[in-house]
Parts: structure tokens; C-alpha cells; sequence
């Protein structure tokens, strides 16, 4: 397959918190990723890792006290080093199409899904006329799988899996060469989790977009993605092929196989223990406490090698030889 171009490039992206009595704690730190043309990267782990943490940064929502370092590329932009008013005017819908967690709470109540979509259609693309928006904003409903005879129902006539439909279109207004969605199938069933993913996914195999996705759903990710990044403590330890990754060789981080061991459908067993507090990390490997391959060595921090961050990654039998 002919290499795709990134589209989004992440380097050294920390991200740290000035708490009361001047103490750091470090939520992300030293993220180093691609999300190219036509794909989609999931970003795993258990909640608190730094996921949404992530997400923010990338579209300057981070609060007051948040110290950012590191680059994160897209189209010729630093996201990291924007002020405001380029981020206000040329990253969030234009560059960035965020889908975010919880639609509905972001949908205005007394307002329905037409009014939410033509003003956004205006916002982003200049569209003027009546007749010109009203078409671009049933155009992105369409795009979406968004009803075209419940466009005119508020949010609270929508049923989770209508509101999350609502919130890619509004998403989708703008042409973002990049979506963001921020567990997209939280409080879903599983039916709709597919036909979430689903559409997600439509935009990016007809129109070339990319899209990273921030779940804590696996089997979502599953559907989903074509590379699988995973992430603990705040750290990326691993990034793989979706394919390889839930199948074989698997995944060569232990957190990362002791993830996919925690799935009802595989061995259904729990990982030992509970993530360490971020501002408590030890000085070593995060997930040496509870990691069944610690050694001494893991008191150091790991380098990552190739694709994964650890002093005794899996190795796939038939590399044994």
C-alpha cells in the first residue's frame, strides 16, 4: 500500500498541571504519533490515562493552569503554540472536526438540529442565503446518516444514537482534513456503538480525512481503526496495526495484552491492581507494580523500541527462531 501522508504529526507532546503549593503533575507526557490521509488511529486505555487530556491540547480547551511543550503538526500549523484567535477562527471546525463525548450536552436544548447545522454551516464556510445554507446544512445531515425528517427535532427528541449522528454532522461542516472523536460510543448499546463506528468511519474511506478516535471501548477500536495506539500513565507505550494487534502476533506491551485479557469474549481476566496517581508516578515504568515480566530493570524508565516502550516486550514466535 502506498504510504499515505500525515496529516496530523505529534512530537514530545507533554502536558502538565501547576496544582496549589506549586507541585506538577505531568498528565501527558512526551506523546509521539501520526494520524495520516484516509486513516483512522484509536487511542486506548483505562480512564484517567491522559486521553481527553490529549485531545484538548490538540485544540487549545486546556484549562488555565495547564503547561503544554512538545509540537503537534497540521497544515503547516503548531496547535501547541496558536493563540487563541487562530485557534477560534482557523483550527476548531476547520482544521479540527471534533466529535465530542456526551452529544446531546453539547447541543443547545432550545434550538433543534437544523438551526445547530445552518448556523454552523454559515460559521465555518461563508455560505449566505436561506436556500444555500439550508441545503449545505442537509447536505452534512446526509454525510452523517442524519434523518433528513428529524432535522427539525430539538435534542432532547433524540435518541442517543440520533445525537451522536447530529454531533458528526456539525463535525463534518466544515471539511476538516482531521476529526477528533472523543469517545464517540460512550452509554451506547452495542448495536448503535457499530453503527456509530460505522459512520465515523464513512468520511474517512469517501473523502480521505483522517480521524483519531479516543476510546476506551476496544471493540469499537476494533471496528474502527487501522493502527491502535495505547496509552498509560500518561504515556504512549505502544502503537501497532489494528489488524496485528487484535489478532496475531497481538500486541507486544503487557498492559496492552492485558487489556484485550480483560475482554468478556477472551480470557476475561482483570488486570492486578489499579494505575498509579499521576502525581505519584514511579521513577521508573509506570506499570511495573502490576506488570507480570518486572524486573529490575523496569526501575528505569523505558526506551521505546520500534513501537513499543518497554525493557521486555512480547515477541511474536515465529522472531524466536
Amino acid at each position: 500500500m502506498t504510504e499515505r501522508p500525515p496529516v496530523l504529526s505529534v512530537r514530545g507532546l507533554s502536558v502538565r498541571f501547576l496544582m496549589p503549593g506549586g507541585r506538577r503533575v505531568a498528565a501527558v507526557t512526551d506523546a509521539r504519533f501520526e494520524v495520516a490521509a484516509g486513516e483512522c488511529l484509536a487511542l486506548i486505555g483505562e480512564s484517567g490515562c491522559g486521553k481527553s487530556v490529549l485531545a484538548s491540547a490538540l485544540l487549545g480547551l486546556l484549562p488555565a493552569n495547564a503547561e503544554t511543550a512538545g509540537e503537534a503538526g497540521l497544515d503547516g500549523l503548531d496547535l501547541l503554540s496558536a493563540d487563541e484567535r487562530t485557534l477560534a477562527r482557523t483550527v476548531r471546525g476547520r482544521l479540527i472536526g471534533l466529535v465530542p463525548q456526551s452529544p446531546a450536552a453539547h447541543l443547545t436544548p432550545v434550538r433543534t438540529v437544523r438551526s445547530h447545522l445552518e448556523e454552523t454551516v454559515a460559521a465555518l464556510t461563508g455560505t449566505r442565503g436561506r436556500r444555500a445554507t439550508r441545503a449545505a446544512a442537509e447536505a452534512s445531515a446526509a454525510r452523517a446518516a442524519f434523518p433528513a425528517d428529524h432535522l427539525d427535532r430539538h435534542p432532547h427528541q433524540l435518541s442517543g444514537g440520533l445525537a451522536q449522528r447530529a454531533a458528526t454532522a456539525l463535525a463534518l461542516v466544515g471539511d476538516a482534513p482531521l476529526l477528533l472523536a472523543d469517545e464517540p460510543t460512550t452509554g451506547l448499546d452495542r448495536e448503535l456503538v457499530e453503527r456509530t463506528v460505522d459512520e465515523l468511519r464513512r468520511p474517512i474511506d469517501e473523502a480521505g480525512r483522517a480521524l483519531l478516535m479516543i476510546t476506551h471501548d476496544l471493540s469499537a477500536a476494533e471496528r474502527i481503526a487501522d493502527r491502535i495506539a495505547v496509552m498509560y500513565a500518561g504515556r504512549i507505550v505502544e502503537i501497532a496495526d489494528a489488524t496485528a494487534f487484535f489478532g496475531t502476533p497481538g500486541p507486544r506491551h503487557p498492559y496492552s495484552r492485558g487489556l484485550l485479557q480483560a475482554l468478556p469474549d477472551r480470557a476475561f481476566a482483570p488486570i492486578p491492581g489499579m494505575p498509579p496517581e499521576l502525581d505519584a508516578l514511579p521513577d521508573g515504568c509506570a506499570f511495573a507494580p502490576r506488570c507480570p515480566r518486572a524486573t529490575d530493570a523496569c526501575a528505569t524508565p523505558p526506551r521505546p523500541t520500534g513501537t513499543v516502550a518497554c525493557h521486555h516486550p512480547h515477541v511474536p514466535e515465529d522472531a524466536r527462531a
